[in-house]
């Protein structure tokens, strides 16, 4: 028994047929292109638009946050035993603000069934831990950009 492997394997390539003869476009064709051409040129001009409203957000963005870190990086510079003193703080509320953490997260897993089936002691949590939370990270976040280290740039004016 031979056995010819080309007459069992279906052949990798095909012939198509790309001349323009081959398609007969009607009318109807045609205007169907035409409105396809139109919807395309109109989506690329909605992203073209959309482009630059995004280049615009991001300048107006980047250039009120250069202002920001300039202005910051001046006070720093007038201000640096202040500066300091914010590094200090902010490293010691930190470890505070880890300590309130691991004590309030000890709690919530200690009495998790009290607090998902009674909604008074989940109010009395929220309103016992919430304040104070948004209180230390307020403070924290606030100590932490007066405390961080100037912009390579804004050295250079250091005296």
């Amino acid at each position: 028994m031979s056995h010819d492997p080309q007459r069992t394997r279906p052949s990798l390539y095909t012939q198509i047929d790309v001349s323009q003869g081959g398609y007969a476009a009607s009318a109807s064709g045609r205007a169907a292109d035409l409105e396809q051409h139109r919807l395309l040129r109109d989506i690329l001009t909605a992203q073209d638009r959309q482009n630059e409203l995004l280049e615009e957000l991001v300048s107006l963005l980047s250039a009120a946050h250069k202002q920001r870190a300039n202005e910051l990086g001046q006070w720093k510079q007038a201000n640096p035993h202040l500066a300091r003193s914010c590094r200090a703080a902010a490293q010691a509320l930190g470890k505070i603000h880890t300590e309130f953490l691991d004590g309030m997260t000890r709690e919530i897993t200690e009495n998790f069934d009290s607090l998902s089936d009674g909604e008074f002691l989940l109010h009395e949590f929220v309103d016992r831990y919430g304040p104070r939370l948004a209180h230390l990270n307020g403070l924290l976040q606030v100590l932490s950009q007066l405390s961080s280290t100037p912009n390579p740039t804004n050295t250079q004016n250091l005296p």
